[in-house]
């Protein structure tokens, strides 16, 4: 009996918890304008939280995005959003999506909408008024939550009883749900590591695995956002110990290669890892002695800026290391040509890397926190007004053996060597 009541009073507990939380967000954030707004349009409108941030709530997780639902078209609110001064734009209108900007807050609001039909990658909509029939075209039962400004939840398939219980279930036909939109074989990686307390359901393991081909159709942006969400230290460390999803995302992402690398990190490593990003985990798992990392940039067009940090750490790496390599002379180089982002990925790629705990190279990062790039003390404008050297090519040649030596000199020069160089 007592068992019994624990179970009611627990359950009554996390109801009045999630209720809480879901009214705190709506007060902390300017969400609560477009719940006014949209409900006030008319007797049946009405606008719902939905899918991520319910989830998160309910996980106790910290809520960092925020998606909603509404019963009305989407011209009909635009047409809202117009007359209450609230800045949007069409983010995918044709799906029934619109982006609002409040302050420097950004909300989704999607029409409910059933999915006509589907390619694996895009769908044909029709919108509808039914929450349920919305409910339907939702990938996992944990995702389909829908919450009003002051926490009452509609839940149709349960999905708060599925995250208490640790299980991660599609909503229908697994079949179906893969075929509508393959992507959704990453999101049951994610979800799955995320916040199963179950073992694998090998018969949806089974269709995954019959469905893989199908994310080549998908865009490599879908496919790296995807990979970014699923790339977060705890969630990587449980993906390299789990060996059905390990088998899947290596048949999505073969050039993950090292990925194995956070089965075996101390807890010195981890704590290091909780502070790095994507691009810096992602380094750790496709860098190798082979083309496999120009190859993974090509295939998945990374952006200029993440690709030449990735490149700087395999350029580092790929020169054979001796005793000379974490002098402070020679990393200065790379501040200087790199700056201080490179420093710090290189010294802990390396941490990260070795099998034993190396605390020097920590040290060895601290040195350059505060750190500012060295500048050349002259420039062209100095050299034509001391030297009488004219503009042009001359000019620019001297100027660069001159940065040169300055450089390999650990940034120091003399007037006496600039005048051997500028005589020579």
């Amino acid at each position: 009996m007592k068992n019994f009541l624990d179970k009611i009073f627990l359950r009554s507990n996390n109801l009045e918890y999630i209720s809480s939380n879901i009214k705190n967000l709506t007060k902390k954030n300017p969400v609560g304008k477009i719940f006014d707004a949209i409900n006030s349009f008319s007797p049946e409108s009405e606008i719902r939280y939905v899918g991520g941030c319910i989830r998160k709530i309910i996980c106790h997780e910290e809520v960092d995005d925020i998606d909603l639902a509404t019963n009305l078209l989407p011209q009909q609110v635009c047409e809202i959003f117009e007359k209450n001064k609230i800045k949007f734009y069409e983010t995918g209108i044709q799906y029934g999506t619109i982006t609002a900007l409040i302050d420097d807050y950004k909300f989704e609001i999607t029409s409910l909408r059933e999915d006509i039909s589907t390619d694996g990658r895009h769908a044909k909509v029709k919108f509808s008024k039914d929450w349920k029939q919305d409910a339907l075209r939702r990938d996992f039962t944990i995702n389909s939550i829908y919450s009003d400004k002051d926490g009452n939840l509609f839940d149709p398939f349960n999905g708060k009883d599925d995250l208490e219980k640790g299980l991660v279930r599609f909503i229908g036909n697994v079949n179906q749900r893969i075929n509508e939109d393959f992507l959704r074989i990453l999101r049951y990686l994610r979800f799955f590591l995320d916040y199963s307390k179950q073992p694998h359901d090998l018969e949806v393991i089974s269709k995954l695995r019959r469905n893989i081909e199908g994310v080549s159709y998908l865009s490599k942006e879908r496919l790296l956002d995807e990979l970014k969400k699923i790339s977060k230290l705890s969630t990587l460390e449980k993906l390299s110990k789990d060996k059905i999803c390990l088998e899947i995302i290596l048949a999505i992402f073969p050039e993950l290669k090292n990925i194995r690398i956070f089965s075996k990190l101390n807890s010195e490593k981890k704590e290091i890892l909780k502070k790095v990003d994507f691009i810096f985990l992602l380094s750790l798992m496709i860098i190798d002695e082979s083309d496999n990392t120009d190859y993974f940039l090509y295939k998945h067009n990374i952006p200029k800026i993440d690709k030449k940090r990735i490149e700087t750490i395999k350029n580092f790496y790929s020169e054979k290391i001796n005793v000379n390599t974490f002098k402070e002379t020679n990393l200065n180089k790379v501040f200087y040509y790199h700056g201080k982002q490179a420093i710090e990925d290189i010294l802990i790629f390396r941490i990260i890397k070795s099998q034993k705990y190396e605390q020097s190279l920590l040290e060895t990062l601290k040195l350059y926190e505060d750190k500012k790039k060295p500048q050349l003390p002259l420039g062209a404008k100095k050299l034509m007004e001391k030297y009488k050297i004219p503009e042009g090519k001359q000019l620019g040649n001297k100027l660069k053996i001159i940065e040169e030596k300055w450089i390999n000199n650990n940034f120091q020069i003399s007037d006496k060597q600039v005048e051997q160089i500028i005589k020579s």
